[in-house]
């Protein structure tokens, strides 16, 4: 589902990436575009510390209920999803062609409403989180792999440069 997803937006969406001919400024685009990947983790922060006010545990730093516990651990989750995720991205937009920049906030819009769609699968039901997870790791696991590609494979030479 992900290729088509992000096959059906980089076709169908009108934008285009600008102009970014150094690292560096292909860095600073990537940079930007993960700020709105962040959108998830904070609402789960603040959905967490309002259901943690709202919980009727007598004791703050007591045992959590579980409607606690599942923001939680989404947000952990999902915190170490978002480096892994971002660091790949940096990656990533150093060796894509400039007319295949568009993917980087495509991957970024992917990753936000994949988390969405894990938090609200995970609060459903434990076993109903595969397809949310899998919608973010999937494309993660892609762009590691494409990573390690072009470090190895394509340009061996400037690995370390």
């Amino acid at each position: 589902l992900c290729p088509c997803l992000i096959y059906g937006a980089y076709i169908f969406l009108p934008f285009d990436a600008p102009l970014l001919p150094t690292v560096s400024a292909r860095l600073v685009y990537t940079l930007r575009c993960a700020a709105f990947a962040t959108f998830p983790i904070v609402l789960g922060m603040i959905v967490s510390a309002i259901s943690r006010l709202c919980s009727s545990a007598l004791e703050p730093f007591g045992e959590l209920h579980q409607e606690v516990e599942i923001h939680r651990t989404y947000i952990s989750q999902s915190i170490h999803l978002f480096i892994l995720y971002f660091f790949n991205m940096a990656v990533l937009a150093t060796y894509l062609p400039q007319e295949l920049l568009k993917l980087i906030p495509l991957l970024t819009g992917l990753f936000a409403i994949s988390r969405l769609i894990f938090w609200t699968s995970y609060a459903i039901g434990r076993s109903y989180r595969a397809f949310g997870f899998s919608m973010t790791f999937l494309p993660l696991l892609a762009m590691l792999l494409w990573n390690l590609y072009g470090m190895f494979v394509l340009e061996p030479e400037n690995l370390l440069s």
